[in-house]
Formats: structure tokens, C-alpha cells, sequence
């Protein structure tokens, strides 16, 4: 493990905040224990603390304060109000756009830096406040010198050397982990970690995310209700995106009279339908629809913003999501455990039938609760939460998914509290099993299909008349190859071996009681010798033959077990 000056740092600044919110209200409302454990403060950590001095905003107080990283995972937590109270999720909010912002002037060198001219030069105008500030970056309102209205992402300074610094330290925490503790041999926090670590470098290069603007827009052209913003390519480097200015609010800033003006129920179903399609039949989705990156233009659309963060999924785990969120709304729990099964790794300590009655449980409990309940978010973390308590390593994609629904759920009950997203899938399945079908039947796939069948009826003569041919000859063979033949044939000799020295002991002791009744002059103990020496044989052997079953099952059950 490496030490340094820094990494000591981040150590202190880490175990000082497990220690002030392992204390805090935030863990009693997160378990029932009373916080993680910790009878004393860790070395190096601040002093304890009054629960009453852990409030929530002073949790997004710190994670600001220890950089672009942590306020990231505030970030992603803000997005979860399946793992935090609400008031901890309002106070986090702040930090997805409401982020101290750096000074104009190391904005002007970035952009001259990467663009290689002067603002001035590049743009008729630049906005020097910026219009939101988040952990990565901030953006600020500008004009082409063609008069085209955009707005310009610009990376915070040195801002991957510090994030890469904090990756070194968070994968050291997260080895001990998973090296000393049972929970993070089950959650296997290194994964997690460099899913993480993977995550914000692709936020970090905006040319990966305008290239996400660019294809998430031409494949949502059909979507008259919804709007991408495009980019100004020339004016993309890794650290700089310029993109065009969206008219409109988020929608969190829309008041009680806006929400009743606009059309909400064609707008949510819209966005649902949408993001179906972008999942099941792209193959890519915006993973981060948190109501500050959904915006409501003046025309009565819907824009979707922020691509830094999305999800692949393969045609295979497609299918399977399909499979998934058809069974959640038809509320079959054996199909979901079914297929949670089948797409995740087990652990030894899994047990199938507890795991499908928890889950049978959960959906018909969530199939019967209101309408203001349904929350297919939730759902799909819930059973994630549950696959992983129980042995099972669920692919990151269904987490992913799962945060990404349940944003889109709380979306939807923005837009339209009567929105129930488990009819929306039953109305589109139709259609975006079609799509799916028409998706998959490309021309490549097509020629590759068309290739494969022309090889086969080529062969197929000539590997027909060699098994005719063997069959005539009698030189047909068929070879059988069992996996575990060499154990079981070990075991079978080791049984032939005691079975055998069981009827050479018995054959003494028999010949012994025999012996018994002849006389001779060699005698021991007052009995005849010879009889004598064989009852001593037989007891012998039978002595260790008794031991040797015993120290060889033993050790048998030792290598089981590892």
C-alpha cells in the first residue's frame, strides 16, 4: 500500500466522516443498529460530535469540501431515495448544479488553451457568471459569432489528477474490504469502486459526450415530444462542449400553476416510451434523468440533457431486461427470480429457494399497493438489494437501470401524478418487441445468416456419406467423456479395497475359531498358537482399518468444503 502526505490526508478526512455520520440519524434511519459500529472516534478523526450536528446539509457541506469526487457520490446518492431519507435527498440535490463555481479567469485560460483562440474571437458573447456549477464542471451561456445561441461545459481545472489521487485511495479501502470483511466480499467493493472510476472518466471527456448527444439524438428523432441538444463540434475538445442553448426551465423549477398549464400526461408517456426504446432497442440510454437534467422548453417539449453518464446494454442483456420488466408488470415474482438467477453469479452461500420467496414476496407486495406507490425504480433495485443480500452478483447494468427508472419514475410523477408505469410497458411491449425483432434482422446479419447456410448444405453431402459410410463399416464410435470419471473411479477402487480387507479379517477371525479346536503343542495364553496369532492379526487390522475410514472421510469433508 502506498503512503504519502495526501493519501494520509484523504485517510483522516475519510474516517472523520464515517465517524460524524456513523453517529448521525442518517445511519439509525439506515439500519437498525445504532450506527456502523464505532465505539471510539478513528485516529486522526475530529472529536465526536452531537447527532445534532450531522444534519443534512452539513453532509453536502462535506462532501463538497473533499472534492469533485465525493461530490459526485453525493451526486449519485442524491439519486437513490432507495438508500436515503428525503431530507438527506433534498439537501444533496444542491450539488448537481448549485457547486461553488471556479473563477472566470481560469475559465478563459481553459477555453483559450483548448479551442487555441481567445473567447473573444470564438464567441460574440460569454456569459462570466456561470448558469450552473456541478462537481465536474460548469457551463456558461454564449453566442456564436453566427449569433446561434449555445452554451459552453468547461472542466474544472486539474480536475483529473485530483480525481485519479482519490481513486488510488478509495480502491485501497475497498481492497481491505473485500479481503477482510464479509460485506465486501458479497458487494465486492473494488467492482464497484473501478465502476465508479470508469464512470467519471467517460463524464470527464466531452468529446465522448458529444458524441452521445449525437447518436441519443438521431435515435430520438421520431419522438416529436422530445428534445436533444446538439453539439458544435469544432467547438468540442476533452475539456471544453459547446452545444446548443435549451429555451426553457427544469422541470423542479416549474410551480404548481406551470405543472397544471402543461400538457403532462402525453409528455410523461412520451419520455417513457422513449426511454423503453433507447434500452430495449438501442442499446443506449442517458443513465442519469434526474429532474435537473430534464428540462421543459417554451414549446412544450421535452429536453434531455447532461449525456456524460450512459448505459450499454448487449443484445442478450436486452432480452433479458425485457424479460424483467414485462414479469414486474404482470407481477410474476417466480419469472423475475428466474431470470435474476440466470444473469447474475452465485455465491456459495445462495440459496435459491429463500431468495425466489423474497422475491415473490416483494412483487406481489408491490403489485398491490396504490397507484402513487408504483415506482419500477424501486422495484428493480429492491430486487437487486435482495439477489445480492443473498449470495447473487447481479450485473451492474440492472443496478444502472434500475437508478435510472426510478429517476425517470419521479419524473413522470412530476409530470403526471396519475402516471403508472407498469401500463405504460404493458401498452408499448408490442411495439418495441417488433423494433427489438427488426433491430437485430440487419443486412450484416442477414449475410452472415446467408453464409452460415451455404456452408452447411455444401458440407452436408460429403459429412453425410462419411457417417454412412462408418455405420456400414461398423466403425462408428461413440466417445463419452465424464468430468468427474477419474473421482468417481478412485472412490469406487477405494471401496473394492475395504470391502476386500473386510473379508481377509473375517476370513481370519473364521479360520481362528476353527483353529481353536485343534490341538498343539504351540500355545499362547493357554490356546492354541496359531489360532491365537490370527485373532491378534484380525484385531489388528480391523484396528486400522476402522482408522483409516475414519482420517480419510475427515479429510474428504475438509476438501469439500474448500
Amino acid at each position: 500500500m502506498k503512503f504519502s502526505a495526501l493519501h494520509l490526508k484523504r485517510y483522516r478526512e475519510i474516517a472523520a466522516l464515517l465517524w460524524k455520520y456513523g453517529r448521525s440519524d442518517l445511519a439509525k434511519q439506515l439500519s437498525a443498529e445504532e450506527g456502523f459500529g464505532l465505539d471510539a472516534p478513528p485516529a486522526g478523526a475530529d472529536a465526536p460530535m452531537e447527532n445534532n450536528a450531522a444534519t443534512p446539509e452539513h453532509l453536502a457541506d462535506d462532501l463538497e469540501a473533499m472534492g469533485p469526487t465525493y461530490i459526485k457520490l453525493g451526486q449519485v446518492l442524491a439519486g437513490r431515495p432507495d438508500l436515503l431519507p428525503s431530507n438527506y435527498l433534498a439537501a444533496l440535490e444542491r450539488l448537481q448544479d448549485r457547486v461553488k463555481p471556479f473563477p472566470y479567469a481560469e475559465v478563459e485560460e481553459i477555453v483559450m488553451a483548448e479551442l487555441g483562440v481567445r473567447i473573444s474571437k470564438a464567441f460574440s458573447r460569454f456569459d462570466p457568471e456561470p448558469l450552473a456549477a456541478a462537481s465536474l464542471g460548469q457551463v456558461h451561456a454564449a453566442a456564436l459569432r453566427d449569433g446561434r445561441e449555445v452554451v459552453v461545459k468547461v472542466q474544472r481545472p486539474r480536475i483529473r489528477q485530483q480525481i485519479a489521487e482519490d481513486f488510488e485511495v478509495l480502491a485501497q479501502i475497498a481492497a481491505f474490504m473485500d479481503g477482510h470483511t464479509e460485506v465486501g466480499r458479497r458487494h465486492r467493493f473494488v467492482s464497484i469502486i473501478e465502476e465508479f472510476r470508469q464512470t467519471i472518466q467517460q463524464e470527464l471527456n466531452y468529446e465522448r459526450e458529444a458524441h452521445n448527444l449525437v447518436t441519443l439524438g438521431a435515435n430520438m428523432k421520431e419522438f416529436a415530444l422530445i428534445e436533444v441538444p446538439q453539439p458544435v463540434l469544432d467547438y468540442v475538445t476533452r475539456s471544453v462542449l459547446t452545444m446548443d442553448h435549451v429555451s426553457g426551465r427544469k422541470i423542479t423549477a416549474l410551480g404548481p400553476l406551470d405543472l397544471l398549464e402543461l400538457r403532462g400526461a402525453p409528455l410523461a408517456e412520451e419520455l417513457f416510451k422513449c426511454y423503453l426504446k433507447q434500452v430495449l432497442v438501442d442499446g443506449l440510454f442517458h443513465a442519469d434523468p434526474h429532474p435537473g437534467n430534464v428540462f421543459v422548453t417554451t414549446s412544450g417539449r421535452l429536453a434531455l440533457i447532461d449525456l456524460g453518464m450512459v448505459g450499454h446494454a448487449s443484445p442478450a442483456m436486452q432480452e433479458n431486461l425485457l424479460k424483467v420488466l414485462l414479469a414486474l408488470s404482470e407481477g410474476n415474482g417466480e419469472v423475475v427470480a428466474d431470470l435474476a438467477i440466470q444473469m447474475s453469479e452465485k455465491l456459495k452461500e445462495f440459496n435459491a429457494p429463500e431468495f425466489r420467496r423474497r422475491i415473490a414476496q416483494l412483487v406481489a407486495l408491490r403489485r398491490d399497493q396504490g397507484l402513487d406507490q408504483l415506482n419500477i425504480g424501486r422495484s428493480l433495485l429492491d430486487v437487486s438489494g435482495i439477489a445480492q443480500d443473498g449470495g447473487l452478483i447481479v450485473p451492474s447494468i440492472l443496478v444502472l437501470l434500475g437508478k435510472t427508472m426510478l429517476q425517470l419514475d419521479e419524473v413522470g410523477r412530476l409530470l403526471d401524478p396519475s402516471f403508472d408505469p407498469y401500463a405504460s410497458i404493458r401498452r408499448n411491449v408490442a411495439e418495441m418487441m417488433k423494433r427489438r425483432l427488426g433491430h437485430d434482422f440487419t443486412r450484416g446479419n442477414a449475410f452472415s445468416t446467408l453464409l452460415e447456410m451455404k456452408e452447411f448444405t455444401t458440407a452436408l453431402p460429403s459429412r453425410l456419406n462419411r457417417i454412412m459410410d462408418a455405420v456400414t463399416n461398423s466403425e462408428l464410435e461413440i466417445k463419452v467423456t465424464a468430468t468427474d470419471a477419474k473421482t468417481v473411479l478412485v472412490g469406487m477402487q477405494e471401496i473394492a479395497n475395504r470391502i476386500t480387507m473386510g473379508i481377509v479379517l473375517a476370513g481370519l477371525l473364521v479360520g481362528a475359531s476353527l483353529l481353536m479346536r485343534v490341538p498343539t503343542h504351540f500355545q499362547l495364553f493357554g490356546f492354541p498358537g496359531l489360532a491365537i496369532l490370527c485373532f491378534i492379526a484380525a484385531v489388528i487390522g480391523a484396528c486400522w482399518l476402522t482408522v483409516s475410514i475414519f482420517v480419510q472421510d475427515y479429510q474428504s469433508r475438509r476438501k469439500f468444503r474448500r
